[in-house]
């Protein structure tokens, strides 16, 4: 079973590049961040015919969440339970499986912009009141999936310029300690599991060639809970569609789970 994570910064913008990419890489379950769309704009129907049903959770113009299955997807909840939020940041559902139920939390977190802004004030909030659910949530779920764009770099080999960047937007330790906070829950980074490849980034900026000169950082992840850590078989970034034209800033991680 394969599972994704991408950051399409606009399904709109990027609605043929999904559906290339799902072509060439036919994926259970694809979960989307940005799509930057009301519900009603979701091609729900263009999806279908591509083998996909979508639990969707949009917003105009910003955020936006989507999981996209091969097969149904069963008690979709939207955001954070316990945590009033405006935006539209976390869609989680159930999947049932050969092996038993998995639940998918698929999450677009807090950019947070700067470290002495309101909005990093409203990522450690957003970020406390993620964990308290996950606590709860992976007694009810132990098969548990948390994957999307985290906005954070866990170490300094997820950054490009670790000693220049350090203590700037998803470099802080704050953001840091908080993705360990999420590990101690009991989840464990999947692409971490494996040998990689030095300087592997999952996001590159649009500005001064940095996907060219490989400027990038690792910050979206696929967190798995520990029942399920023995079937992780792989976890890649794909940053095939990182080179089409007008892409995504971002790049797909896919993380395969054994039967």
């Amino acid at each position: 079973m394969k599972l994704a994570t991408w950051n399409v910064n606009s399904l709109t913008a990027r609605l043929q590049h999904v559906l290339d990419w799902l072509a060439a890489n036919p994926v259970d379950v694809l979960c989307l961040q940005e799509l930057k769309m009301s519900d009603d704009k979701f091609p729900l129907e263009v999806l279908k015919d591509a083998g996909y049903d979508s639990a969707v959770f949009g917003q105009k113009t910003y955020n936006g969440v989507a999981i996209l299955s091969r097969a149904p997807v069963r008690d979709v909840l939207k955001n954070i339970g316990g945590f009033a939020d405006d935006h539209s940041r976390v869609i989680s559902g159930t999947l049932d499986t050969p092996a038993g139920a998995l639940r998918i939390v698929n999450g677009y977190f807090v950019n947070g912009q700067a470290p002495d802004s309101e909005k990093f004030v409203y990522k450690m909030k957003w970020l406390d009141g993620l964990h308290d659910w996950l606590r709860q949530e992976l007694v009810a779920h132990p098969n548990l999936v948390l994957l999307g764009d985290f906005n954070v770099a866990p170490e300094d080999r997820d950054s490009y310029d670790p000693v220049g960047l350090a203590g700037t937007i998803h470099h802080t330790p704050q953001e840091r300690a908080h993705f360990n906070a999420l590990l101690q829950l009991g989840l464990a980074d999947s692409f971490r599991l494996f040998e990689q490849p030095p300087k592997s980034y999952s996001w590159w900026d649009y500005r001064m060639l940095g996907y060219q000169k490989n400027r990038g950082l690792r910050i979206d992840h696929v967190l798995v809970s520990q029942p399920l850590v023995p079937r992780v078989k792989s976890c890649v970034i794909d940053r095939v569609p990182r080179k089409w034209e007008k892409p995504s800033d971002h790049a797909p991680v896919i993380m395969e789970l054994a039967p």
